[in-house]
């Protein structure tokens, strides 16, 4: 059974930095691994992804040279480290595993809980 738990989410000043985790448990297949994020009455968002093999990235525009994703080398825990923080910022953000790099929800299969961060003004 898949299992993805993310820690590391809080409420911290604009401008300050966190680093959130993702630890990964069961046999997984697919090759890509990503964080998408949330905030009420919109759709889920993604943020940022990489590949399994560690070959690639891709960052949604607006977090470009903020954040950065990245995964251990026993490929248990998948990172995404937040500096610069901005209040638009401020969601439920979800680590997730799919089949392809590509920025669509529906792509992905298994899904964390979520972790929530609260970027103040």
């Amino acid at each position: 059974q898949v299992q993805l738990v993310e820690s590391g989410g809080g409420l911290v000043q604009a401008g300050g930095s966190l680093r959130l985790s993702c630890a990964v448990s069961g046999r997984i297949h697919w090759p890509y691994e990503a964080w998408f994020r949330q905030t009420p009455g919109k759709e889920r968002e993604f943020v940022a992804g990489i590949a399994r093999n560690g070959l690639g990235t891709l960052y949604k525009d607006s977090v470009k040279g903020r954040f950065t994703i990245s995964r251990d080398d026993a490929r248990t825990t998948i990172y995404l480290l937040m500096a610069t923080l901005e209040p638009e910022d401020t969601a439920v953000y979800y680590c997730a595993v799919g089949r392809a790099g590509t920025t669509r929800a529906n792509d992905y299969d298994y899904w964390g809980q979520g972790t929530r961060v609260t970027v103040s003004s």
